[in-house]
This record gives structure tokens, sequence and C-alpha cells, in this order.
């Protein structure tokens, strides 16, 4: 469960309490206006589609290597897509560093130590 004050930008505990959770909602949002931002032009919304259509083939089918990758640097293409990063500022840098300290106590329960590491036993 996700305790943060602000859970679209939150560290959180995975539900089998043996992973931590990165939640950035902005991403999925930019991404999405990112992929219709040229979609009033025809032959733009066209070419995108081919490359959702090819994305799908690829999910449908047995995984080959590289295969995934390529499709989706196709969409990014073709679409003029960004790097997906979210600017955060410096209370939420605070907040986010508190939130994972909490999951990374709570993994670390779970980590063997390694001799000549600080804490190692």
């Amino acid at each position: 469960m996700n305790h943060s004050s602000k859970p679209g930008l939150s560290f959180s505990l995975g539900s089998t309490h043996l992973t931590g959770v990165l939640r950035v909602d902005q991403i999925r949002t930019d991404t999405f206006v990112q992929l219709v931002q040229h979609w009033t032009e025809p032959k733009d919304r066209d070419a995108i589609l081919d490359a959702l259509d090819e994305l799908a083939a690829v999910v449908a089918s047995p995984a080959r290597e590289g295969e995934l990758d390529a499709a989706l640097e196709q969409i990014e293409d073709v679409a003029c897509m960004d790097t997906a990063q979210v600017e955060v500022q410096m209370p939420d840098v605070r907040r986010l560093l508190s939130e994972l300290t909490v999951v990374a106590r709570r993994l670390g329960r779970f980590m063997r130590r390694v001799p000549g590491q600080r804490g190692a036993a």
C-alpha cells in the first residue's frame, strides 16, 4: 500500500515486501501526449498507427532478442517522442528520499551481507 502524500510520484514497498516500487504518473501522461501530438496530420497519424501495429505484433509473438526495443524505438521516432524524464522540485526530492529510505531499510532486512561491507557480521 502506498502511504505517500503524493502517490503519483512516490516510492513504496511492493506487495511482497521484497521489492521497491517507483511510481511516476507524469511519465505516463507525457508519453500519451507526445504520442498524439502530431495526430492531426494524417500522414503522421498513419505512421504512428503502423508503428503501434508493429509493436502489437511483436508483443503477440514469441520474443526475439531486440525486437521489442526496436519496435518501441520505431514508435518513439515516428511520434517524435522525448526521453522519459521528470524534473523533481526540492520538496519532492526530500519526500522521495524519505520514502526511499523507508523502503531501503525494509528491503535491507533480506539482503545477504558481504564480508568487508559496512555493517557486515
